[in-house]
């Protein structure tokens, strides 16, 4: 993962649970949320760590978080015209 946060897709299942892992494919890659474990999805932190570099990373959250007005915002924030 330390070089390409898409590689989480072709992960093994226990490494898409991995918190530290997916936190390092993010940091690399937000998209990569998608391929995370479905708890990770729902971990703020981890959501938060995405839309930082990919803001359409939102649509792989969970939907309790897609409201939460700090992700929101780093969200906007990282938009690109």
């Amino acid at each position: 993962m330390k070089y390409s946060g898409y590689a989480l897709r072709n992960a093994d299942e226990s490494f898409r649970a991995d918190r530290e892992i997916v936190l390092v494919a993010l940091k690399q890659d937000g998209n990569a949320l998608q391929y995370a474990d479905e708890k990770l999805r729902a971990d703020r932190e981890i959501v938060l760590a995405a839309v930082k570099t990919f803001h359409y990373a939102i649509e792989y959250a969970d939907e309790k978080l897609m409201a939460d007005p700090e992700i929101r915002f780093i969200m906007e924030q990282n938009k690109k015209p």
